[in-house]
């Protein structure tokens, strides 16, 4: 991957004073076992990005905390060295939300991987937030229950980070986001206190300000998370898949609004274009149509009554929508193989290109056909290639751009690339992100959604979570300046985003 580092955070910005890592890395092992400290050039590696890998730097130091005392000791630790916390989890973050800080220390979260209780009764587990996403639905399977939220890094990625990012997957439309099926958190503040937040007893309210909601895809800004209390679902009794073809993508689109305006909520309603499933299908041979401009993928799930009666109506749909060829799944085995070309489909952009960067906006449904026109025009104009995979059902777009970090200046156009996406996602009346979060990938499209106003009462809330400003600084909220500095260099039809800011 290109070794670019983000102008937000050059290593000039952040460098350590002389001596510091030495210093840092004592104080650490004063107050934890010697095996939970890292500061040697080597350990420090693994440490320095997470999945979007061309935002690197290495840390001043990395501590991995066994038990919640462990990482109470160090959080006061560094409070009382005004020393910088980045907390992580798998790494598998697309957002740059877990770049260390260069004058900081990583506080991984791996060893918390303890699933601490299933409650059948309840409905709920338990959990430490190292604990796989996938493990939560392995654990509760014997139970008839799964954990809904699943992102297609599911076999990797942990509960701490799909907290923090407020992660989705291709579920998420029926059953929605990681923030409506989590009851509580435990968390530690940034003064090492652990406080609880959110209602246990599984209830729709509790009492006081609704903090949980505000952390849940906070970045670690606010809060480490030490524990959470998932909610739990009873396991459909039967799923099946609509895969639908269409010959054009503008169809493919008007049919996902078609979908919910008749409507019909599948559990899942995905959408490939031509380029994504050519690439997919000689990876697993998901049984894809390749001369199809683009494919839907629609799950229904419930009782068999239920399910029979919904293909009926989608298919009702995806013929008056202008769909060329229409499959269902007709065993569980066909509808985990459909599936398993949307859920490989960034690795399988491999076989397409050396580097791809994936992009994280959301748009409304109805736009679905202009965006993807749009999309296919910017590739003219950045002289790079782009697939398109999307959870089309609630509008949250994930095109793949590609390129080859190693071909000087094709990092750069992929940046430009990306950024005119999501600007394009704000202009039809969406947003810069749906589930992979800001970090520091996209500050500066944060100056093209928010006004000053908006990233004023940002920063309020990261103050009284926050005070000193140590939990993962510099990531997420872009300040005044920087918005001003964009503006001047990110000019679009000869007009500033915000004309309004100073400009320096």
């Amino acid at each position: 991957m290109a070794q670019t580092t983000p102008m937000n955070a050059g290593p000039e910005e952040f460098a350590a004073p002389p001596g510091q890592r030495r210093a840092v890395a004592g104080a650490l092992r004063a107050v934890l076992p010697a095996d939970c400290v890292l500061s040697g050039e080597e350990e420090l590696r693994p440490y320095e990005c997470d999945g979007l890998s061309v935002f690197h730097r290495q840390p001043l130091v990395v501590a991995l905390p066994r038990t919640e005392a462990q990482l109470v000791a160090a959080v006061r630790e560094c409070r009382r060295l005004g020393v910088p916390m980045v907390a992580r989890g798998a790494g598998t973050g697309l957002s740059g939300g877990a770049m260390p800080h260069a004058a900081g220390v990583v506080l991984s979260l791996a060893r918390f991987d303890r699933i601490l209780a299933i409650d059948p009764t309840a409905r709920t587990a338990r959990v430490q937030p190292g604990v796989r996403n996938l493990a939560v639905s392995e654990a509760a399977a014997p139970f008839g229950l799964f954990y809904a939220p699943d992102p297609s890094s599911q076999i990797a990625c942990t509960i701490g980070g799909n907290v923090a990012e407020n992660s989705g997957g291709v579920h998420c439309l029926k059953y929605g986001l990681t923030v409506h099926n989590v009851l509580a958190l435990r968390a530690c503040t940034v003064e090492g206190e652990l406080v609880e937040l959110g209602g246990g007893g599984g209830a729709l309210d509790a009492p006081g300000l609704d903090l949980l909601a505000v952390t849940l895809g906070s970045e670690g800004l606010l809060l480490i998370v030490t524990e959470v209390l998932l909610k739990l679902l009873p396991k459909p009794a039967l799923a099946r898949v609509v895969m639908a073809s269409f010959d054009d993508v503008g169809k493919a689109g008007a049919a996902v609004a078609g979908i919910i305006a008749a409507g019909i909520i599948p559990a899942g309603l995905e959408m490939m274009d031509r380029k994504a499933t050519v690439a997919v299908e000689p990876f697993v041979k998901a049984g894809y149509d390749l001369g199809a401009e683009a494919i839907l993928l629609a799950e229904s799930d419930g009782t068999a009554d239920e399910v029979a009666d919904e293909v009926v109506a989608i298919d009702a749909v995806l013929r008056g929508a202008g769909a060329t060829a229409i499959a269902v799944s007709s065993s569980e085995a066909e509808r985990l193989r459909f599936w398993s070309g949307r859920k490989n489909a960034f690795p399988a952009a491999g076989r397409l290109s050396p580097d791809y960067y994936c992009m994280d906006g959301t748009i409304p449904r109805k736009a679905l056909g202009t965006v993807l026109q749009e999309i296919a025009a910017m590739e003219g104009t950045h002289g790079l290639k782009c697939m398109n995979v999307f959870h089309a059902g609630d509008g949250n777009l994930h095109p793949l751009i590609l390129f080859d970090a190693n071909r000087p200046g094709e990092w750069e156009r992929a940046e430009a690339f990306g950024a005119d996406i999501l600007e394009l996602c704000v202009r039809l009346g969406g947003t810069i992100t749906g589930e992979h979060g800001v970090g520091v990938e996209k500050l500066n499209s944060m100056c093209v959604q928010f006004s000053p106003a908006e990233r004023a009462a940002f920063f309020a809330v990261k103050g009284a979570f926050d005070p000193p400003g140590l939990l993962n600084p510099g990531k997420a909220i872009p300040t005044l300046r920087r918005c001003a500095e964009y503006g001047r260099m990110h000019v679009h039809r000869g007009a500033l985003p915000h004309p309004e800011l100073p400009r320096f």
